[in-house]
Formats: structure tokens, C-alpha cells, sequence
């Protein structure tokens, strides 16, 4: 076989072998860009670079995959499910205690499921892994949450954060479509000194309760509501057709 021949051949060899760690490389893209979602070109936009942004992605996918994450059994997820709904119904007199205690809530679900739940960035990268396409709900509930705590936060901003905490709790649950970019759309009516209005998020879709909130019942001295058994701490968020606020 001639020298000419052989180069030849090497030369194929190398071509075979590029095309080959080409497919396999966009092939990998391909799967970080639908597991990460808008995740993955947030972090591409962050650091600059694809490379380093699927590092980081694929590094969190690790950590994830070492960790003991769990569903929840089916009494489990009732029982939040109730918790929830005590937890959403306080909105109505104590917009601010019902926000904290979403956050609470939220908290509590991620780690019976198995997730750390401290250190604010790792808890982000943790859940981008399979509840990617409610981060942006989440990082907005937090936000809300700090300046609810501050006492800088609007009925309305209590009632989104409600909203946003809903969306993570209900994928956490299991009870919200997996795949991105499907827009929530929220009903926010009745808050006081606004007229009825309709409202359109920007997230994973979530479904609507099956039945209408029931009718308010404000007690005769307007703040009696009692407390949801086992929330009473720290903020939180999440839900649609959070109930409205008395008008005073």
C-alpha cells in the first residue's frame, strides 16, 4: 500500500471519527437545551459561552443524580394538597402571613422529596435539573418574598408571589406539565381600588382548580382568620385565583 494511500485512509478515519463526536456533540445539546429550557440559555447568556454553560448544566445533573430525590406517595401529596388549600385560603385577611407560609410549604415538600434546602443558588441549580420550567417562578416568588419581608411589597406583588409559589408546588407534586414555554394564565379580580382583570403569566401552564373558590366569609372583626396548622416561620409563593383581599 502506497504512503499516498494510507494518508488517504488516516485522513477518512479522521473525517468518520469528527462527524461521529459532531452528531454525538449536538445530540448532547439538544437534550440540555429540552431538559434546561430557558435555564440553558439563561446560563449560556450568563457565562458567555456554550461550553461553559453545558459544563455547568451537566455538573448539575450529576450532583442531582447523587442525591435520594423521591416522589411523594399518594397520602403525602393529599395531605399537601389540604395544606395548600388552608394555606391559600388565609390570603384573604393576612396576604403577607399566607405568602410566608407558601414559602414554607414549598420548602417543606422539597425536602421531604429529597432536596437540600439550603443556600439559595444550590437549592436553583438542584431544582433546574427536573423542574426546570418553574425556575423563573420561583426565583420571582423569592424576590417578593425579600421585599415582603421588608415590608416593600404590594397586595398585588403578595398575590403574584402566590401565584408563582403555586406553579412550584404543584410541579413538585406532580400535578403540572413538564414541558416549557406553555403560557399560565391567571384570573386576578377584585383587589382593592382595581377592577376586575385578566391577567396572563409567563410560565408552564398549570391547571385550574375544578371548583370555583368558595364564597368569602370575612369575620365581623375583619382579621380573625386562624392560622394554618404547622406554616407559622418563613415566606413563600405560589398559586392562581389566589382569593381576593377584603376591600376595607
Amino acid at each position: 500500500m502506497s504512503s499516498g494511500t494510507i494518508v488517504i485512509i488516516v485522513i477518512a478515519i479522521i473525517v468518520v471519527v469528527a462527524a461521529i463526536a459532531g452528531v454525538a456533540y449536538e445530540t448532547r445539546r439538544r437534550r440540555l437545551q429540552q431538559r434546561f429550557g430557558p435555564e440553558y440559555d439563561r446560563l449560556v447568556e450568563e457565562t458567555g459561552s456554550r461550553t461553559k454553560a453545558e459544563a455547568e448544566l451537566a455538573s448539575r445533573q450529576r450532583r442531582v443524580a447523587g442525591l435520594d430525590i423521591r416522589p411523594l406517595d399518594p397520602a403525602a401529596r393529599a395531605q399537601y394538597s389540604q395544606d395548600w388549600t388552608a394555606v391559600q385560603e388565609r390570603f384573604v385577611d393576612m396576604p403577607q402571613d399566607a405568602v410566608m407560609a407558601a414559602q414554607r410549604l414549598v420548602r417543606t415538600v422539597m425536602s421531604e422529596r429529597g432536596y437540600p434546602t439550603e443556600g439559595g443558588d444550590q437549592v436553583l441549580a438542584d431544582l433546574s435539573v427536573d423542574h426546570a420550567n418553574v425556575l423563573d417562578h420561583y426565583r420571582a416568588a423569592y424576590d417578593i418574598s425579600q421585599r415582603a419581608a421588608d415590608g416593600a411589597a404590594s397586595t398585588e406583588d403578595l398575590r403574584q408571589a402566590m401565584i408563582h409559589y403555586r406553579a412550584l408546588f404543584q410541579d413538585l407534586l406532580g400535578e403540572t406539565p413538564t414541558a416549557t414555554g406553555t403560557p399560565v394564565v391567571e384570573t386576578t379580580a377584585g383587589l382593592p381600588g382595581e377592577e376586575p382583570a385578566v391577567g396572563t403569566g409567563h410560565g408552564p401552564g398549570y391547571p385550574e382548580p375544578e371548583d370555583a373558590y368558595p364564597a368569602e366569609t370575612v369575620p365581623d372583626n375583619g382579621y380573625d382568620a386562624e392560622p394554618a396548622d404547622g406554616y407559622d416561620a418563613e415566606p413563600a409563593t405560589t398559586g392562581t385565583d389566589v382569593p381576593r383581599q377584603r376591600r376595607s
